[in-house]
């Protein structure tokens, strides 16, 4: 009588991470020791750089954001102290579209909080 193995599910597990290895190059998609290494890094990376999107997502917002105020004359850190100060509740994916998308408007704001400036000591 030959031994038990328990094949089909040894196959079947190996054969999870081989898929999730799908167009690694070399070892990496191809022997179970590299493919479980080359996968298991790539969900730390994967874990790790959905935190590194949104800090990356929040520094281009301000950029675009610090582009557009400072081509109206006023500093990023001046423009957000005046939205705080003129009680405008408006976040900086929000503004970096505005000053992309619709430079009319932005000018607006931009008027609004320099008024709110001038008027606080």
């Amino acid at each position: 009588m030959p031994r038990s193995t328990n094949g089909p599910a040894s196959r079947a597990r190996r054969k999870k991470f081989i898929n999730l290895a799908a167009g690694y190059r070399g070892s990496r998609h191809r022997l179970i020791k590299t493919v479980r290494q080359a996968t298991e890094h790539a969900g730390v990376y994967a874990y790790r750089d959905r935190k590194v999107r949104k800090r990356e997502f929040r520094k281009l917002w301000i950029a675009r954001i610090n582009a557009a105020t400072r081509a109206c004359g006023i500093t990023y850190s001046r423009f957000m102290n005046g939205l705080k100060r003129a009680d405008i509740g408006v976040n900086r994916k929000m503004l970096a579209d505005i000053a992309v998308t619709d430079e009319p408007a932005f000018i607006e704001l931009v008027k609004l909080v320099k008024a709110r400036l001038d008027a606080t000591p």
